[in-house]
């Protein structure tokens, strides 16, 4: 999900470029996972643990983020 947060941070502050790319990794990993998954349909234990590091990148690039902005919003 760190990419996913990225891809956020860069289509909010209108970066073309970046969200762009970040968009072609990200279609990268999600035909990686789904063809994993699909492998192995039966292994609830497989997706269990994805959606835990989902989760998991989701709340350490949120919390990165505002540190970044919170440092930024202080030297102003």
């Amino acid at each position: 999900m760190l990419i996913v947060t990225a891809w956020t941070k860069t289509v909010s502050n209108t970066q073309v470029l970046a969200s762009g790319f970040i968009t072609i990794v990200n279609i990268f990993i999600w035909y990686y996972v789904l063809r994993v998954v699909i492998d192995d349909i039966n292994n609830w234990q497989l997706i269990l643990l994805y959606a835990l590091g989902c989760a998991l990148g989701t709340v350490l690039s949120t919390y990165l983020f505002h540190l970044h902005e919170k440092k930024k919003a202080s030297k102003t």
